[in-house]
């Protein structure tokens, strides 16, 4: 049984001025060459590869093998960051058809030519599998692209590939390895490779950091797009549940569930959200807004974003772990140098909700995952018959770890019961309580540090949460969250989030690009095998 299916990779040719071919070098010079341009392709923004390629300096076929070969190189040998679960065989035909479409005049929009990893939670109506990393899933061929895969098709995104994750979306075990699933095995930091990646998203956020593709696509139900984003030293856009359809994604929570954007930049992930924005009749979200969806959120890019802001930060998060504090003051300095207004506030304190969102959740699973899977080309077809498949291949499905989480969703009612309404009450709470804290502060954010640094990969006592975790109440009442690099502690990446009311991403991406800009923390990893051994 093969863990990944990967494409033959190639040497490529070079283009003006720019040699991509790293293998067959003939000289010195040439290798010196090569050495440059991969180090100059491996942090290039998506701005700057839309304009090479405007500039018929790049092509979306050239790009793409690079990225293959990075792959190859890294995620599969090198420190084997196992981030790419499976490649999109497809994937220099589709750039070959972007390249021809861009030298014909038509340029679709900012992710033309770009390409993108997905998650594998999310449907794919081609050659690859979609599996949410689970042996119980493997030949789950998708009969149709989902919601968002097709936006990314119809923006002329090529579709590279798909990203290991934490199996089923970290919701199988409460001590689960996030990173680790049965099909990809365990996804690595790249900054520290004994490191957790933290996930869900775990795959896509340590392939956009190790350079492995230019943006990917993550999901989250509570801090799957912020806490990889974070340990992984690259930005994350959670978006307000409704931004973003659902269909055609494995499901978890109908009321928290979401896909975002990972990028190395604000401007990356801003111009992916453009693409996989839309409204979705099929998936009526949490919220829905009145005014239209921004076709192009890089507009809302200016180092003038912060100018004004009055940002509100979790007060018990400045005084908890040294190194922490120390990143978090430096943060607030930048806020406040570009004209932003600091409020010490306690939002977390919203999202105690007594055991209600895991309540919430095992109900919300079972009903999505039977729907899901009686509607898919997998081999089960129940919550029931997924507990039985991994019952009879524990040792392969379940070495580290077991399934409690299945079973305790199984064993729930349906979504007309008492107990889930209940729980269902207690969590729009936090919405109406977050929004509360805006307006009593007047505040056009929140923030705080989205995580601390990552622990040690433990499959057998799963992970050690830091004590942080800004993230918690956006995804809790469904609002947006961004998440930016804020510094690295004994070269592990921690990120700040920002939090923000329903659908003002605009202003959250405003804020996260001028802090971004002033701050500029994001640095690329070195692949140390442990702390210290530098």
């Amino acid at each position: 049984m093969k863990r990944r299916t990967f494409v033959h990779l190639t040497s490529i040719a070079g283009l003006s001025g720019i040699s991509l071919s790293f293998a067959h070098c003939t000289s010195r010079e040439q290798q010196a060459g090569e050495d440059n341009t991969r180090s100059n392709l491996e942090e290039m923004t998506v701005p700057e590869m839309q304009r090479l390629m405007g500039q018929g300096k790049l092509t979306s076929r050239k790009l793409t093998q690079f990225y293959l070969d990075q792959i190859r190189t890294i995620d599969e040998n090198g420190p084997a960051l196992k981030s790419v679960i499976e490649l999109n065989p497809d994937a220099l035909a589709i750039a070959d058809a972007m390249d021809r479409d861009r030298k014909n005049g038509k340029v679709r929009g900012n992710m033309h030519g770009i390409p993108v990893l997905i998650k594998d939670n999310i449907n794919t109506a081609d050659k690859m599998q979609t599996t949410a990393g689970s042996l119980a899933l493997e030949g789950n061929i998708a009969a149709s692209d989902a919601f968002i895969v097709k936006r990314l098709r119809d923006a002329g995104a090529v579709i590279l590939g798909k990203t290991n994750l934490s199996e089923w979306a970290n919701f199988r075990s409460s001590r689960s390895s996030s990173g680790w699933s049965s099909r990809g095995g365990q996804t690595k930091n790249p900054y520290v490779i004994d490191r957790s990646p933290c996930g869900s998203s775990s795959g896509s956020g340590v392939a956009v950091s190790a350079n492995l593709c230019a943006v990917a696509v993550g999901t989250e139900t509570n801090g799957s797009i912020a806490c990889p984003s974070s340990m992984n030293g690259v930005v994350g856009i959670k978006p307000t549940v409704g931004l973003v359809s659902r269909s055609g994604i494995i499901p978890i929570s109908k009321t928290q569930d979401t896909a975002g954007p990972i990028g190395r930049t604000v401007s990356d992930a801003a111009a992916l959200l453009g693409a996989l924005a839309g409204v979705d009749p099929n998936d009526p979200g949490r919220y829905t807004s009145e005014n239209a969806f921004p076709a192009d959120y890089t507009k809302f890019l200016s180092t003038d974003g912060l100018k004004g802001k009055r940002i509100g930060v979790e007060k018990t998060f400045l005084d908890k772990h040294e190194g922490v504090d120390n990143l978090i003051s430096k943060a607030l300095a930048h806020l406040r140098s570009q004209g932003a207004v600091i409020v010490e506030v306690n939002f977390m304190e919203t999202q105690d909700v007594d055991g209600a969102e895991s309540a919430l959740l095992q109900f919300e699973f079972k009903d999505g995952i039977n729907k899901y899977l009686a509607g898919s080309n997998a081999k089960v077809k129940s919550l029931e018959a997924l507990i039985a498949f991994n019952k009879t291949n524990e040792a392969e499905v379940m070495p580290f770890f077991k399934q409690e989480l299945f079973e305790s969703s199984q064993a729930k009612g349906d979504l007309n019961s008492k107990e889930y309404k209940g729980a269902l009450e207690k969590i729009n709470k936090v919405a109406g309580l977050l929004e509360k804290e805006f307006d009593k502060n007047n505040l056009d954010a929140l923030c705080g540090p989205a995580t601390g640094a990552a622990w040690c990969i433990d499959p057998v006592n799963g992970d050690f949460w830091t004590g942080y975790g800004s993230y918690g109440p956006a995804a809790i009442s469904g609002f947006p969250s961004v998440t930016v690099p804020m510094g690295n502690l004994n070269d592990l990446p921690v990120g700040l989030s920002f939090l923000g009311k329903p659908f003002s991403e605009p202003e959250l991406i405003g804020i996260a690009y001028a802090y971004e800009q002033v701050s500029k923390h994001r640095v690329a990893p070195k692949f140390l095998p442990t702390i210290g051994k530098n």
